[in-house]
């Protein structure tokens, strides 16, 4: 555990609520409150739509940029504290996202279409990848490394695992690290595209699956090299090189990756208590999970997939997932429930089989909790968290 960072302060912002208390109380009662059925992106809809109350001015009034600054607030006090007497060039920043602000350049391709010239207020540097950071550093007023990370679904698994790199190599003394993604046409009519789309809300593990929804949403994360109560403790990452959206069915991947993220922690695979599914209720990632996980844990650890409560929020997926798998180590967690996976109940046996968490469960906290992120391209990363005295 030498090379764990310390989680200092983090927040959250998805379907489930807009802050920590209302998110973990939705999770452990498995209710989404932001789950509707909306045709404006797409006429067969079905997600999980995040919450902002932020405006801002130009060169960064996107809806992107208010769902960071309603998460933000949430911690801005203890951010503050972390931040005191520390040189802003050593204050990195690194956000996972794989959609930026497209949302408004579609809104503004659409105007062009009708009426021949693009909005005034339309700037192109604002569905850049980069633009999320860009504005968290110029908000803060940090002046340290400051990049996006975009590999689809594991892009903000991706940013914590940077993050952790570069408070190891002391480059810096305070990371924020994260991802936000917002709610667009691109996203979903690619999905819709590939038939992947469910209608229905989404149940990984299920015989009776239907596909994937998308949701919205963010997390952020100030990690640092002092150890915390809650600790990101190893990283993993690998990649499949097998298909540009398939995962490798046989599931070396995945095991890799999060076989690398235990030996990072220092500990043995028997010491995991749970681990967070990446779980999006499509055959092939559900059927090469299960195997990965039992390859390497048996088929009695506790598991459980949030998809099915806040959507699959790809480029934020990796963090608002650490994020719920921290909240169930954490003092917040006074129900002392594991994150219940939330589905129909009917097993797919024709996967390997899992122990699947269920709602009520009073199974206590994790002490040690790993989390899974896997994108298109067989891009694979795993997170592992601990106690500080675990």
């Amino acid at each position: 555990m030498k090379n764990a960072v310390g989680i200092q302060a983090m927040a959250m912002n998805c379907a489930l609520g807009k802050d920590l208390s209302t998110i973990w109380k939705n999770t452990v009662g498995g209710h989404s409150p932001g789950m509707q059925k909306n045709d404006r992106w797409l006429p067969t809809f079905t997600g999980h739509a995040a919450v902002d109350d932020h405006d801002l001015l130009s060169p960064f009034n996107t809806r992107i940029n208010h769902l960071l600054l309603t998460t933000l607030s949430q911690m801005e006090n203890q951010l503050q504290t972390v931040l005191s007497g520390v040189d802003p060039q050593r204050v990195g920043i690194v956000l996972g996202t794989s959609t930026s602000s497209v949302d408004v350049f579609e809104d503004a391709l659409a105007q062009r279409d009708q009426l021949g010239h693009w909005p005034e207020s339309y700037q192109p540097h604002f569905q850049r990848m980069a633009c999320v950071s860009e504005f968290l550093a110029q908000h803060l007023t940090t002046s340290g490394p400051a990049i996006s990370i975009s590999t689809a679904c594991s892009s903000s698994a991706k940013a914590i695992i940077t993050a952790k790199n570069w408070l190891n190599m002391d480059m810096c003394d305070v990371v924020i690290a994260g991802g936000v993604d917002v709610l667009c046409q691109l996203t979903l009519r690619g999905f819709d595209a590939l038939g992947a789309l469910s209608d229905q809300p989404c149940l990984p593990m299920s015989q009776n699956r239907a596909g994937i929804n998308i949701g919205e949403g963010c997390a952020l994360f100030v990690l640092t090299q002092e150890m915390a109560e809650l600790n990101v403790l190893g990283t993993g990452t690998s990649s499949d090189a097998h298909h540009i959206s398939a995962p490798d069915p046989s599931g070396q991947g995945a095991i890799k990756a999060m076989t690398s993220a235990i030996q990072d922690a220092g500990i043995e695979a028997s010491q995991m208590d749970y681990v967070n599914l990446h779980g999006t209720g499509t055959i092939q990632n559900d059927a090469m999970e299960s195997k990965a996980v039992n390859h390497l844990f048996g088929p009695q650890i506790q598991c459980s997939s949030s998809k099915s409560l806040m959507g699959h929020t790809l480029g934020a997926a990796g963090a608002l997932e650490l994020g719920l798998t921290a909240l169930s180590m954490s003092n917040i967690n006074n129900n002392n429930s594991y994150i219940p996976h939330v589905y129909d109940g009917f097993y797919d046996q024709d996967i390997m089989p899992l122990n699947c968490v269920p709602v009520g469960n009073e199974l206590g906290k994790p002490r040690f909790a790993l989390s899974n992120s896997f994108a298109f391209g067989g891009s694979n990363a795993a997170l592992v968290l601990g106690h500080r005295h675990a």
